[in-house]
């Protein structure tokens, strides 16, 4: 335990890929490398090496956006040394390396306490959605309340930050200008005015993610998530914030289905900064 207590915390960088697939694979999270690899360039891993020399025993990983936000993410601490204060020494280490900025978590059932403990308090509740797509039946073209999407274009890149800066409340510019390469499809929905909001689907170790969704409205979040999830092969997962409601109507009767919930909490603020009406789905939950 007193080992435990001194090992050093040290920066993670990407050729710990294996390292940290190891450790989510020993907490029975997919193996994903993509997601892991977005998350250790654009952000900034942390872990703890096993004293005995196999891997690593602990993780967690901050994403800054501006001085307005950071997201603390993949806090995880190796089965065979659960319960023996690692986590609480991996989240105190997170929150000073924040340095006053305030900070973004998604906590499951078992880890809100963890949160709590270290002064996290509940913003709202988000709820994963899986299965296969199943399109309405008879869908022809936007409706009259929703927005015209198309493929997105390089020349779109910069309405989309402008309208993420403004919808999520920080910049996340460092993330956002990986989006194109990393995505598989992406897409914007536009009026005549100009860019209204931007989709992307990208494919994860065991389904396809869409996220992140900004729209003005729910119609043109619906169709941004159809025009994605339509040509999808397998199953398609999203996690959507539980005050959109009608969203989650719409996604269960197309048979993607509530599966998981988390809830989302934030550190040295008393909310979240930008528009949530207008943030129907994020990019993932360890990207906020």
């Amino acid at each position: 335990m007193t080992l435990l207590r001194t090992v050093p915390i040290r920066r993670l960088s990407r050729a710990d890929l294996t390292r940290c697939l190891d450790l989510s694979a020993d907490r029975g999270r997919p193996a994903d490398d993509r997601s892991w690899q977005l998350l250790l360039t654009a952000g900034a891993g942390h872990g703890i090496d096993d004293p005995d020399g196999d891997g690593l025993i602990g993780s967690y990983v901050l994403t800054r956006y501006g001085p307005e936000l950071a997201c603390m993410s993949r806090l995880l601490v190796a089965e065979r040394h659960a319960r023996r204060g690692l986590g609480r020494r991996l989240m105190a280490h997170a929150l000073e390396e924040a340095g006053g900025t305030p900070v973004l978590g998604y906590a499951t059932d078992l880890a809100r306490p963890l949160y709590e403990h270290h002064g996290f308090t509940a913003v709202t509740r988000s709820t994963t959605y899986a299965g296969r797509f199943r399109p309405e039946s008879g869908a022809s073209g936007p409706s009259e309340e929703s927005d015209a999407t198309r493929p997105a274009a390089a020349a779109d890149l910069p309405a989309v930050l402008r309208l993420d800066a403004e919808v999520f409340g920080s910049d996340r510019m460092q993330l956002l200008t990986r989006l194109p390469a990393f995505a598989d499809r992406f897409r914007v929905a536009e009026d005549r005015r100009g860019l209204t909001g931007f989709a992307a689907a990208w494919r994860s170790a065991d389904d396809t993610v869409i996220g992140p969704v900004v729209a003005g409205n729910t119609t043109t979040a619906r169709r941004l998530i159809a025009d994605l999830a339509g040509p999808t092969e397998g199953a398609v997962r999203l996690d959507v914030d539980d005050r959109h409601t009608e969203l989650a109507a719409w996604l269960a009767d197309r048979g993607v289905a509530p599966v998981t919930a988390s809830t989302v909490m934030v550190h040295g603020a008393a909310g979240l900064p930008g528009d949530h009406g207008r943030r129907f789905a994020p990019l993932m939950v360890a990207l906020g």
